[in-house]
């Protein structure tokens, strides 16, 4: 009988390291061979044409208001144009004068979009303090009252015009569009009937179509001497347009809840609003997080387009501002870029607060 040896077990390799800067760019950037090819071949583009964008932008650029030192410079931007016009662009037709009206009005706003994105204000007083915010908004930037200032409407302009489309359609087309999917999955034919022709009538038009209407054409169907603010009919318009887009999105993540849970519902005694407020809802809207985040993007882009009946909003105050000057005029590309990096700079911000947003309501489902 042989006695038992010791066998020893070959080595095993090194687990891969999941983690770190070295573990990312093989995950991401050198994964396969194709993924290998298109790093190199974006990160060789980004080589050629990186430093002389670099060279345009920083280092032979000029940063003083000086038209004359730009024009002298020659192949690097101009900068100076943003000195020298950043009141126009930001604050549009508002008076020079007046103008910190409406930055203390668009700070406020700002800070309470931002307030109402931290989960410590989610409280009932959050909705009395929107009405006071925008009280004191729309207060600022009207003026006559409390030795302010009458300014019209039609000469606010620039950031804090933009904001405010922005974030009240978006206040104002979710519970629309919320209704409207609700109602294209209703039994009632009248009700799903109305829902689906708003929809559809709607979404086949584009947005500087129903701009063009709620600004030119309604005022004609009005009784004579009636007539409502150009800002207020843009708004409306916006709004609903949005609401039919978001509509559908949310529609989707209704048709995505199996049936069962309703019919379940049903049978412990819920009535219709308690099944889609505590079981359908809930579950639809986090489904759909990524579609509804897309949409606020939009609407908050979409904006832009308001240029077209007269409201110069920031990308019209910025053409308002260098068409009026010829000297300035050339240097449109900086102009755009500032901007494009302000545009740039809420729309990432809301797509992190959706990623945000996306990971907190699938908590439940993460494993």
């Amino acid at each position: 009988m042989t006695a038992n040896t010791y066998q020893p077990i070959a080595a095993r390799p090194a687990p891969v390291d999941t983690e770190g800067a070295g573990a990312w760019i093989k995950a991401n950037l050198l994964g396969d061979r194709r993924t290998t090819l298109s790093t190199l071949l974006i990160g060789g583009l980004l080589l050629w044409y990186l430093p002389q964008f670099l060279n345009w932008a920083l280092f032979q650029a000029s940063w003083l208001p000086n038209v004359e030192a730009c024009r002298a410079s020659g192949v690097g931007a101009c900068w100076g144009v943003i000195a020298e016009k950043y009141r126009l662009i930001i604050f549009g037709r508002y008076p020079f004068e007046q103008q910190w009206r409406p930055l203390v009005a668009t700070g406020l706003l700002t800070g309470l979009l931002v307030a109402s994105c931290v989960r410590l204000f989610w409280k009932p007083w959050l909705a009395l303090l929107w009405l006071a915010v925008l009280a004191v908004f729309f207060t600022l930037m009207f003026g006559d009252v409390l030795g302010l200032t009458r300014v019209e409407t039609d000469r606010w302009g620039g950031l804090p015009l933009t904001i405010l489309l922005a974030s009240l359609s978006i206040a104002m087309a979710f519970p629309i569009a919320l209704v409207v999917a609700l109602g294209r999955r209703s039994d009632l034919p009248a009700i799903r009937t109305f829902c689906t022709l708003y929809v559809e009538l709607v979404r086949g038009v584009p947005l500087i179509s129903v701009l063009f209407m709620a600004s030119f054409m309604f005022p004609l169907f009005m009784p004579e001497g009636f007539t409502i603010d150009v800002l207020i009919r843009v708004l409306v318009g916006i709004t609903l347009f949005a609401a039919a887009y978001m509509a559908e999105v949310i529609r989707g993540g209704l048709q995505a809840i199996p049936k069962g849970q309703i019919e379940a519902a049903a049978t412990l005694g819920l009535s219709y609003w308690q099944t889609q407020r505590k079981i359908v809802l809930p579950q639809a809207l986090a489904m759909v997080v990524p579609g509804i985040m897309n949409n606020f993007i939009s609407i908050f882009k979409d904006t832009s387009l308001v240029t077209i009946v007269s409201l110069y909003e920031l990308t019209g105050a910025l053409g308002l501002a260098l068409n009026s000057d010829a000297d300035w005029r050339p240097f449109k590309i900086e102009g755009y870029l500032f901007i494009a990096l302000i545009y740039f700079g809420f729309c990432f911000a809301m797509s992190r607060y959706s990623l945000w947003v996306e990971k907190q309501v699938n908590k439940g489902k993460a494993r």
